[in-house]
């Protein structure tokens, strides 16, 4: 008799435990109900164009001006940046990317021992040399400048970074020589912010008569 009491007491608890347990999956998909998208995927984040448009093309430096100018020893600094890919010392090795040792004024994809891409050899191809405008534009991005280079390096953004890596570069056996300072540049008036503004009646009205 006393074994089928409790039995009963172990199946009541066993049956109100399930009872329990429905019950709090029940309510819980009440209270947290999941609305179904229309559409899966992935958020993507877009950057919207200023609403001036593109920006306005880079006015190239006067190399005869701002190499003379040019912070060689933060040019240095800024190298560090690829020389996980690049030796700038005289008989350095290659590394993923060629040695860059006298890159300043030697023809493109020319140094001994590295395989180039196919992008590089047909703008070594159309381009004699390794100038500064080049090297300029190159370094600020890459995959941009020369479709199907090897070079991956993101760029560098900053005009004045640049400048000074090239600096930087020129005293690592560059042969290209600082040409002379452009005159237009130098002569160039600076901007005068009062010049555009634009005239009020006040500055033309007559002084008042005493």
């Amino acid at each position: 008799m006393s074994d089928s009491l409790a039995f009963n007491k172990y199946a009541g608890a066993v049956l109100a435990t399930g009872f329990l347990i429905a019950l709090l999956v029940n309510a819980s998909g009440i209270v947290f109900s999941q609305e179904k998208v229309a559409k899966s995927g992935y958020k993507v984040d877009v950057v919207e164009e200023a609403a001036g448009g593109p920006a306005a093309p880079e006015v190239p430096p006067d190399w005869g001006t701002v190499l003379k100018t040019a912070d060689v020893a933060a040019g240095q600094a800024t190298f560090a940046k690829c020389q996980s890919c690049h030796n700038a010392d005289s008989g350095g090795p290659n590394g993923t990317g060629p040695n860059l040792w006298g890159v300043v004024g030697r023809p493109p994809g020319s140094h001994p021992g590295f395989a180039y891409s196919d992008g590089m050899k047909g703008f070594a191809g159309k381009q004699p040399i390794w100038d500064y405008e080049h090297i300029y534009q190159f370094v600020k991005n890459p995959q941009a400048y020369i479709s199907g280079t090897k070079m991956s390096f993101v760029g560098l953004k900053q005009p004045q970074d640049r400048i000074n890596v090239i600096a930087f570069l020129r005293e690592h056996g560059g042969t290209l020589p600082i040409p002379a300072p452009n005159p237009a540049a130098a002569a160039a008036p600076a901007a005068d912010p009062k010049a555009d503004a634009p005239k009020t009646d006040a500055a033309k009205a007559p002084a008042p008569v005493k």
